[in-house]
């Protein structure tokens, strides 16, 4: 199979992460899934090696790369079979703080950030009553003085028990009092490790997949007015900049995934022998595995111009968008007809195919719907009416 279009550029990063994911082979994600653990060992590997730290400036001690180099070592974490999910908010949620925060708030958060000191891998966004309508969220941070007071719920808040700061999302004016609906919300920087226990409480979801979420509930937390983000009720704006860097980079992960999946598909089609044949013989099987790689090209190319035009400073929110619906799609086709070539074997759990299955269904979901994409190219592509 082709390597990855970008491979000239970031031919020797992608090297050495496959070198460190050799380390952690299938049997290693069959454990934690079973387990439901969370993969300690492989994030603290990816810290020592920098690669969490990819974006950081070289200013605050990270890497400073560009956001193509990021894309690639995720897409070769998912194609060697492991799982960025477990960390990559680590990536690109410290983006808020890098164009938002104030000096004191880079000085103090980034560099301890790139080296792995502090993990900041929660991103407190969704609601239970508000799910991906984020302008509706009820969490509601009260100024006091020289805090703010936080009351409300999280939901799908992955990694929550396993990172010390919290990039939290609240309102701070009620949604009555303002004149646009994205007005009012503001961006927090929450200390996790002095919260929990004095009006913070989080609660483990068991879900599908080995995904580490969690619901939060805040009761009286006190968080300084110092960390506040940027300037009062402008957080909306704040957080929205970092989803295009999110969604580009997600969808590299699917790319991975496909990657891993059609693999896994083709070498097995070509030993399985079934009626004298191998089934890769079979257009039944071919034709699957080759739409899928098809679609797994475009949606390369999608990632690939979304990734340039972020890097030259502009907003690449349709290619963003269009990138993790068609990455999202790929690798969902792509581990169909994995699964479907595997047969009976594919739902044994040694063939890694059924964990990989239900990861990379995930991304048809989160971090935003497909449907909710379909909407955006709609009203801000083609300028049909707003749908809702």
């Amino acid at each position: 199979m082709d390597q990855p279009i970008a491979t000239d550029a970031h031919a020797e990063i992608r090297a050495e992460v496959a070198k460190l994911c050799a380390r952690f082979p299938g049997a290693y994600w069959r454990r934690l899934d079973r387990e439901r653990a969370y993969p300690t060992e492989f994030v603290q590997a990816l810290t020592e090696a920098g690669y969490l730290a990819a974006l950081v400036p070289e200013e605050y001690g990270g890497a400073g790369l560009p956001l193509s180099a990021a894309a690639a070592i995720l897409e070769t974490i998912h194609a060697e079979g492991c799982n960025g999910a477990a960390c990559h908010a680590q990536m690109y949620i410290m983006g808020t703080i890098l164009r938002h925060g104030s000096p004191q708030q880079k000085q103090q958060y980034l560099s301890k950030i790139a080296t792995g000191e502090l993990r900041l891998q929660a991103f407190g966004v969704t609601e239970p009553t508000s799910g991906t309508d984020t302008t509706s969220l009820r969490t509601f941070a009260k100024r006091d003085g020289d805090r703010y007071v936080v009351n409300g719920q999280k939901v799908w808040t992955s990694r929550a028990e396993h990172s010390d700061l919290m990039l939290l999302l609240a309102r701070t004016t009620p949604r009555d009092q303002v004149k646009r609906r994205t007005d009012g919300l503001s961006t927090f920087i929450v200390d996790m490790r002095a919260s929990v226990g004095n009006g913070m409480t989080i609660r483990p979801l068991r879900t599908m997949m080995n995904h580490n979420s969690t619901e939060i509930f805040f009761d009286n937390l006190s968080v300084p007015a110092g960390n506040l983000v940027g300037e009062e009720g402008k957080g909306f704006r704040y957080i929205l900049d970092g989803m295009n860097a999110e969604r580009l980079l997600i969808s590299a992960e699917c790319i991975g995934d496909a990657r891993w999946f059609l693999k896994k598909a083709t070498d097995y089609a070509r030993d399985r022998v079934v009626f004298g044949r191998p089934i890769g013989q079979n257009q039944g099987i071919q034709f699957p595995l080759a739409r899928a790689y098809a679609q797994m090209r475009a949606a390369e190319l999608m990632i690939r111009e979304g990734c340039a035009k972020f890097e030259a400073g502009l907003t690449p929110g349709e290619e963003a968008n269009m990138a993790k619906l068609l990455g999202a799609d790929a690798s969902w086709a792509a581990a169909e007809a994995c699964l479907q070539t595997h047969g009976g074997f594919g739902f044994a759990e040694e063939y890694d195919v059924e964990r990989k299955f239900r990861e990379t269904r995930l991304y048809q979901v989160a971090p935003i719907s497909t449907n909710l994409i379909l909407s955006y190219i709609a009203e801000h592509v083609l300028g049909l009416p707003r749908s809702y």
